[in-house]
């Protein structure tokens, strides 16, 4: 038993194994989907690999009949640009919140008590009034973004902030840092690699904000289509997509885990 909980696995075994469990996942569903196309050759809810084949190179590599649009790409192109400036104005404004909360106490008894007010209100219970105030455009969409993951990253970046040693801050003060070098030269540094972990980790929301805010009012977007698809029972294009928006999300971690590695390797060395 002990070998075992120190057993630490080469990276291509890693990756083997970790991928097991998905080629276990896509056994089944074939063998899932064989037996009910056995059984009823126009079954739409777990269609064959040769269908969602088509249904890809319809959506991508064919021009729309109606807009003349490749459809998946500007659906991609549309979600990735609401995302995008959701999450990036998102780690703005938590970054501020986080940095001057957690090393200010003054700011903190101030802020910390509508920051913590924020994170307990359900998103989408806001998504109408977002609507009205907003309209249905691009706006409101970002918009919900921001509300659902900012008071999240605040938080946790105002505890990382208040982790720092107390050591620290004192001999900066004792080497002549005032306020503002404390906060740009000592905490600002060690915050920037816990904000990537952070957005990495709300990534998930802010794909689920996106999703519901599209699926209710939106004309192009993957969340608009997974739902217009529903109404034809197009399992065909809505498991393609479902599966290009995981891929997405995975390319966006594994870009934001690069980019964190790579300008402060320290934090990872630890």
């Amino acid at each position: 038993m002990r070998k075992i909980i120190n057993y630490q696995p080469a990276p291509l075994t890693r990756y083997m194994m970790g991928a097991l469990p998905l080629l276990a996942l896509l056994l089944i569903y074939l063998m899932a989907s064989d037996a009910r196309l056995s059984a009823n050759a126009y079954d739409k809810l777990l269609p064959g690999f040769n269908a969602m084949g088509d249904a890809i190179n319809r959506m991508a590599f064919q021009p729309s009949p109606r807009t003349g649009e490749y459809l998946l790409w500007a659906d991609t192109g549309a979600s990735l640009l609401r995302l995008l400036a959701g999450v990036l104005l998102s780690a703005l404004a938590a970054l501020l919140i986080g940095l001057f909360t957690g090393a200010l106490p003054v700011v903190g008894a101030c802020l910390s008590p509508l920051v913590m007010l924020f994170a307990l209100v359900p998103p989408l219970a806001i998504l109408p009034i977002l609507f009205i105030c907003f309209g249905l455009g691009e706006t409101s969409k970002v918009v919900l973004i921001i509300i659902g993951i900012t008071p999240q990253l605040a938080r946790d970046l105002q505890l990382q902030v208040q982790t720092i040693p107390r050591e620290q801050l004192v001999k900066a003060q004792t080497l002549g840092g005032h306020s503002a070098q404390i906060l740009w030269r000592v905490i600002l540094p060690q915050l920037m690699p816990r904000l990537f972990d952070a957005v990495r980790l709300s990534l998930c929301s802010a794909w689920l904000f996106l999703i519901a805010a599209e699926a209710i009012a939106a004309t192009e977007g993957l969340g608009y289509r997974i739902f217009l698809m529903r109404r034809y029972l197009a399992m065909d294009v809505i498991l393609p997509y479902v599966a290009w928006i995981t891929l997405l999300a995975f390319a966006l971690d594994l870009l934001l885990r690069r980019v964190s590695r790579r300008c402060w390797p320290w934090y990872y060395a630890k």
